[in-house]
């Protein structure tokens, strides 16, 4: 059985599969294109997902029988083509929520106490003391997606005394929110909420998820953090909406376009904390993911046994 790998994947991590599972024939490249030579051989593909092409899987199709992810994002993958030939995908969802909603609190804390501000008036060495800080007890967190990093988000949001909405497909109640809705209820959650998270998934349903009409309809000094994929907000409804006041502002990791071209207008909007895609960031990153990749691999040989994050091919996620 060959596994072949297109994420880099270290030396060490490496030796801790085979210490755990024995013998195991697998080659590590830096991207796709230098894996060619052996994808017609690979049994299991390892990739971060963005890799992927319907060109890259008519070249593994031979023996390829499970791609693993090592992230979350799966919107990028050749759907029509992996259903059609009934090849297993997994994903490491789950290792990002401690990073990401350490991050979510994180830039909420700095909005509320205007850190981005008081950073220029340092460099500037100002003594201001008429700043008008928040704080963020009492405070409605909206957060739309209430999965394992949403509730991530909710829980660590509870201890600083926040209110938390969710928004999920089915409605139905989740641990560390105060009250769940349904996709009818996104306007709703909207109205109430002093900060917004994104953190759903890209598919046909939520791309743009938020527009004019979602700006609309959200508190005129609530912030919207947006830490899921750059699509799934409508950016020049986002540019217009701050520029007329319509919401206080935003912090956003993800974007239409990365990196985020030196012309757009979002560098020098008034109001917008930008990072360059790295909410989900941790040192622990690939261990977490290689975690769930042996398990994985271990019910695979064993043939018996449950895999986790098998992903569901008709909704691709």
């Amino acid at each position: 059985m060959k596994i072949v790998s297109s994420a880099s994947i270290s030396a060490k991590h490496i030796t801790e599969l085979k210490n755990k599972l024995g013998t195991l024939d697998i080659s590590v490249y830096k991207q796709i294109r230098e894996a060619e030579a052996e994808l017609a051989e690979a049994e299991i593909l390892i990739t971060y997902g963005e890799d992927l092409t319907p060109e890259v899987l008519e070249k593994a199709c031979k023996a390829l029988k499970w791609i693993m992810v090592v992230s979350a994002g799966l919107e990028k993958l050749p759907w029509n083509t992996l259903r059609e030939r009934g090849i297993l995908v997994t994903n490491a969802r789950g290792i990002h929520k401690g990073p990401m909603s350490e991050y979510t609190l994180g830039v909420i804390l700095q909005v509320a106490r205007r850190s981005p501000e008081l950073l220029i008036e340092q460099q500037q060495k100002n003594w201001d003391r008429t700043i008008r800080v928040d704080e963020i007890q009492g405070k409605t967190l909206g957060i739309l997606g209430a999965g394992s990093i949403g509730q991530e988000i909710a829980r660590k949001a509870k201890v600083f005394g926040m209110k938390t909405l969710g928004l999920n497909r089915s409605g139905k109640p989740v641990e560390h929110f105060d009250h769940i809705f349904s996709g009818e209820g996104l306007h709703q959650v909207l109205r109430e909420s002093d900060y917004v998270v994104a953190v759903v998934p890209l598919t046909g349903e939520t791309h743009h998820l938020l527009g004019t009409p979602e700006f609309g309809v959200m508190k005129e000094s609530a912030y919207l953090i947006n830490i899921s994929r750059g699509d799934v907000v409508d950016e020049q409804a986002l540019i217009a909406a701050i520029r007329d006041k319509r919401i206080a502002g935003a912090v956003l990791d993800v974007f239409s376009k990365e990196p985020l071209p030196v012309e757009s207008p979002l560098w020098d909007l008034e109001g917008v904390l930008i990072t360059p895609h790295l909410s989900g960031r941790s040192p622990l990153y690939m261990e977490r993911a290689m975690e769930i990749f042996a398990h994985n691999l271990g019910v695979y040989l064993r043939g018996h046994g449950e895999m986790l994050n098998v992903i569901d091919p008709a909704r691709g996620y």
